[in-house]
């Protein structure tokens, strides 16, 4: 049938979500090296991803601006497409954003930048997102899209390890100026990027850190596996963490939300 523009949506999104449905980066978006093979990452929601009504939600829920799903098309066709974020989820992103009337935000982990430009989108003409990555490339594929979308001068792209911009934006007295933060990088990162985001974030502000379930794998960490170990134990301490309030979401691969108190 026709589609109607933001509302509609097409087949390709429930298999674009399906295989987009976390964003995983063990080591590479934001981090320190690069990983060694393509990850086989799926999202552990509550529905699975070939559910009708895993499908029936994302038709009446996902509002997708044309050129965000033009760029998660791009996305979806690279190979290591399966690092973005889930489109259902980068909406509630940008939702929270709005809701917080949102000036100023951090994203550590842009992959090819839909999740920020989303962000993007609802910001005011003067918000500003600062987006972290090591990797120019990926972004490449994004950045002519921001420009079509017209917010390209909303986002501020830095192109190193991640916790070399924020301990430059602590270094340049912007802690406490931040409204937003999301955390999407490389995992053993997770506590170090959430301590300084902590700092960087005003009262009543939202860090939001994606890939807490880690496709089931929190349940039972193994030893040897540093993310999942260290997704856990960061887990772990912020039900205990009275500097915040939190809700753990099992939205695609988990995301918690940490409200700043």
């Amino acid at each position: 049938g026709s589609e109607m523009p933001l509302l509609s949506v097409p087949k390709e999104v429930a298999v674009g979500t399906a295989m987009l449905g976390v964003a995983f980066a063990t080591g590479m978006l934001a981090g320190k090296r690069r990983p060694r093979t393509p990850a086989r990452h799926m999202g552990t929601g509550m529905i699975g991803k070939s559910s009708p009504l895993w499908q029936y939600i994302l038709d009446h829920s996902l509002r997708e601006h044309p050129i965000l799903k033009k760029l998660r098309l791009l996305t979806l066709d690279h190979p290591w497409g399966r690092m973005m974020v889930s489109c259902d989820q980068a909406q509630l992103m940008a939702n929270l954003v709005k809701l917080i009337k949102a000036k100023k935000v951090l994203e550590i982990g842009v992959f090819t930048g839909y999740n920020a430009l989303n962000m993007a989108l609802v910001l005011p003409d003067n918000g500003q997102v600062i987006a972290c990555d090591i990797n120019e490339d990926y972004a490449k594929i994004g950045r002519p899209l921001w420009k079509e979308a017209g917010v390209e001068h909303k986002i501020d792209l830095r192109i190193k390890p991640a916790i070399q911009t924020l301990d430059e934006l602590l270094a340049n007295g912007e802690a406490e100026t931040f409204d937003f933060a999301f955390i999407d990088a490389d995992k053993e990162s997770y506590n170090e990027y959430y301590e300084k985001c902590l700092r960087l974030i005003k009262k009543g502000g939202i860090i939001a850190i994606d890939n807490v379930l880690f496709s089931g794998k929190v349940l039972k960490p193994r030893k040897d596996d540093l993310a999942v170990q260290s997704i856990h134990h960061l887990n772990e301490k912020l039900l205990r963490d009275a500097r915040v309030n939190i809700s753990m979401l099992p939205m695609a691969d988990g995301v918690t939300l940490a409200f700043k108190l």
